[in-house]
C-alpha cells in the first residue's frame, strides 16, 4: 500500500474479501472495514510510506496498519464543528482493545475485535 488517497478504499476492499473468505458475519465485517478505513486514512495523512495492512483471525480478529513514521496517533474528542479528529475515537468504540507498537522502522497500530461464537476458527 502507498500513500495514494485511494489507499483506504483499496484496503477496505481487501479486508472485505479476506473476511468473506473467513466467513465473518456482516456486522463484524462492516465494523472491520470502518476500522481499516480509519487506520489507513490516518497512516496516509499523518504517517510515512510504505504502509502495510495485516489481518489475523485467531482467538480475536486483529487488524494492524504499519507505517514508517514514529508519530504517535492521538485519540481526540472532536467538537461538532470539527471536520476531522474522530477516527481513533471511532476505532476505540468498535474495538475490544487497541494500541501502538513501535519498531525500529516505524510503528504498527493494532486493533483487536472479539469474534462472535458462531464464527468458525481456523483449524
Amino acid at each position: 500500500m502507498d500513500q495514494d488517497p485511494t489507499a483506504a478504499a483499496t484496503a477496505r476492499t481487501h479486508a472485505h474479501g479476506r473476511l468473506a473468505d473467513w466467513g465473518v458475519d456482516e456486522e463484524l465485517t462492516y465494523a472491520t472495514e470502518l476500522i481499516v478505513s480509519e487506520l489507513v486514512t490516518n497512516a496516509v495523512r499523518h504517517g510515512s510510506a510504505p504502509l502495510s495492512l495485516r489481518l489475523v483471525k485467531d482467538r480475536v480478529l486483529t487488524c494492524e496498519v504499519h507505517d514508517i513514521s514514529p508519530t504517535t496517533p492521538r485519540l481526540c474528542h472532536a467538537r461538532t464543528v470539527d471536520e476531522g479528529g474522530r477516527g481513533l475515537f471511532i476505532v476505540a468504540q468498535l474495538a475490544r482493545n487497541w494500541g501502538v507498537r513501535y519498531t525500529p522502522d516505524g510503528k504498527t497500530v493494532r486493533v483487536e475485535q472479539a469474534l462472535p461464537s458462531t464464527t468458525t476458527h481456523p483449524g
